[in-house]
């Protein structure tokens, strides 16, 4: 998912929206109210235009996907019944709920939720003139959606498709058929993704350019309705009375209060009980754990699989010639060089940065996280080809210093001189990178000795930075990401995609002159391994149905691609630890779509839950969802 460090977003929503400075908590609403600060304000509620994280949060309590997914993963009907696909998993036929009704930002009834608002999403994303982020999710999904795409992206091309040629169609106002590109046997996992959400054409129509612009501009069919936005002041999402499972949403009112400085004070507000949640960032939280008052308050969260974090190695670089980009091409293009990197990292040191308590909770050694995909009744990162990965401690501090000395003369010879200068920047907006860059730097230095590396720190800037840093290929080394779109081990390959590589850049040619000179770019030996990768992930694609051979393959795709150092897989995300009212486990749970940003299902806590509660309710949680998915299957 195009959601780079977007996470950081989210989890402002979790620290949530600050009463303003000296301004008092206004009374709670009768009902059960859950109130938080928030210091990022969205930039649109057009769930069907945006790709930013931020921006899905209230959609997905507003408006209903087909499908959800209880607590612990298993999918569940929605606002479809019942679902069906024909042999080849290519036609998927749902039949949609009779009499679910929209409603308007008082909660009032407008119309009724038939198949045809799922066409209109479709048909309105797929017109290169709406502009919408979340297109390339139709892309080898919906037929025809990216021809489509293409041609009213192009008006000089020939117009041989219409909008009735979408791979969307209502049967009749309560079946609804999608026809897909290719097989896909995991279909059923990207309909929670917003592009999928429904929308009232009529509605959507009338609104035109100004749909999602305010309350007023959207209407709702989920758990609540957006009854009041003021932006950067407050928005309350309150209890829809019409929902079709109002029995399941237990919390009446949420109030979200904008505060620029939500981080700092949020801490808190909680304590004196004006707000229900703030997050405890790692410079507080060895404070609030051993002070009497607060300890019991703080707990962790469950790791964020939805995220998967490593360190990229540029195949690239566009950055100022001060930083030697023509030796840093020298040194990426040898293997030992980046294995000793590889091997060299410490990365529970590093990670000790985000979670000074527990940081091997976040520790991740394969690009797909553990517990995120199970095919045949088996989770992913035990497939044979990538069991070894996952099972290792990639620091090993010998091993680095091997492979630091089969680089050194390798690199003399081929014109490299040293130290490596090793550009690693960062942005300065999220909180505790420039630490963790620090910490990695130190470690790495006095590891393999300045004498053969360089690292040197940079701070980008605040405001577009993945634009100018990492799509601009301004890096050596960094940290980047990746947000599941779906429940399949191929969402994790399409950073690395063989057309358009904007990650690590390894499937550029070439280019032209940077800084008046042609890019050296990839010796013949790196392209020989990048082109094995490829060649390895067009195999698993080509498993379209069979599971089992689909996720050996994909295994062994991303087996070779870590092996040969292309990356250094680093961590799942988190939210960090919290001082809440709310119950971890009771949330939707999916490592994919909106459904971690839905209150449905949530009972707010007569206390907050403590840290030692917390590890017992999530080692029973673990085994519980075993026990759900096995059943389920």
């Amino acid at each position: 998912m195009r959601r780079a460090l977007l996470i950081v977003a989210a989890a402002a929503l979790l620290t949530a929206p600050v009463f303003a400075s000296g301004r008092s908590a206004p009374a709670p609403a009768s009902g059960v109210v859950y109130r938080t600060l928030y210091a990022s304000e969205v930039e649109t509620l057009n769930y069907l235009w945006s790709s930013n994280a931020n921006d899905w949060n209230i959609p997905a309590n507003v408006v209903d996907a087909l499908v959800e997914y209880d607590r612990y993963g298993v999918v569940k009907p929605a606002l479809a019944t019942s679902w069906e696909h024909n042999a080849d998993y290519t036609v998927w036929t749902f039949k949609i709920r009779q009499g679910v009704k929209w409603v308007d930002h008082t909660g009032k009834a407008v119309a009724n939720v038939t198949a045809h608002d799922w066409v209109s999403s479709v048909h309105w994303v797929s017109n290169a003139a709406n502009k919408s982020n979340t297109e390339y999710v139709y892309n080898g999904y919906i037929k025809n959606a990216e021809a489509y795409y293409a041609q009213t992206a192009d008006p000089s091309v020939p117009q041989t498709l219409k909008s009735e040629d979408l791979g969307v169609k209502a049967l009749d106002d309560y079946t609804l058929q999608f026809t897909l590109e290719n097989p896909c046997v995991y279909f059923i996992s990207t309909l929670s993704f917003v592009c999928y959400l429904p929308t009232y054409g009529a509605f959507l129509a009338e609104k035109g350019a100004d749909f999602g612009r305010d309350n007023q501009s959207l209407l709702y069919c989920g758990a609540y309705y957006l009854a009041t936005f003021k932006p950067q002041q407050e928005r309350v999402l309150v209890k829809n009375p019409l929902y079709w499972d109002t029995g399941n949403v237990f919390i009446d009112r949420v109030e979200h209060t904008f505060n620029a400085q939500a981080r700092t004070i949020a801490p808190t507000m909680f304590q004196r009980g004006e707000i229900d949640a703030a997050n405890i960032n790692a410079d507080m939280l060895g404070q609030w754990l051993t002070n009497p008052a607060t300890k019991d308050l703080v707990r962790n969260n469950p790791p964020d699989r939805s995220y998967s974090y490593w360190y990229l190695f540029n195949f690239e670089p566009r950055f100022d010639a001060v930083y030697e980009p023509d030796n840093w091409l020298i040194a990426v293009n040898n293997e030992n060089f980046r294995q000793s990197l590889f091997w060299g990292l410490d990365r529970l040191k590093a990670l000790s940065v985000i979670d000074p308590e527990d940081p091997n909770t976040l520790l991740s050694n394969t690009v797909t996280p553990a517990e995120f995909a199970v095919g045949a009744g088996k989770d992913f990162t035990q497939y044979d080809a990538i069991k070894a990965i996952t099972d290792r401690n990639s620091f090993d501090a010998a091993k680095a210093l091997e492979y630091k000395a089969k680089a050194v003369p390798e690199l003399r010879a081929a014109g490299a001189t040293f130290p490596i200068k090793i550009l690693m920047p960062y942005n300065p907006v999220i909180t505790n990178w420039d630490n963790e860059c620090q910490v990695v730097e130190q470690q790495l230095e006095a590891l393999l000795g300045t004498e053969y590396i360089d690292i040197v720190i940079e701070a980008g800037p605040s405001t577009g930075f993945l634009n100018a840093i990492r799509r601009s290929g301004k890096y050596a080394l960094y940290k980047g990401n990746w947000g599941a779109d779906y429940a399949d081990p191929e969402t994790w390959a399409e950073p690395f995609r063989e057309v358009n590589n904007t990650y690590n850049f390894i499937s550029q040619q070439p280019s032209q002159a940077v800084d008046g000179k042609p890019a050296v770019n990839k010796t013949p030996a790196t392209q020989a391994l990048i082109a094995e990768y490829f060649r390895l992930v067009d195999v698993a694609k080509g498993y379209s149905v069979d599971v089992e051979k689909r996720y050996t393959a994909f295994a062994e795709a991303e087996a070779y691609y870590i092996n040969h150092a292309f990356i250094i897989p680093f961590s799942v995300d988190t939210y960090g630890y919290v001082a809440s009212r709310l119950n971890p486990f009771e949330s939707q749970f999916a490592v994919f779509g909106v459904a971690q940003y839905r209150f449905k299902g949530q009972h707010l806590l007569d206390k907050p839950m403590s840290n030692a509660e917390f590890k017992t309710a999530y080692t029973n949680w673990r085994r519980e969802r075993e026990a759900a998915l096995a059943a389920a299957n």
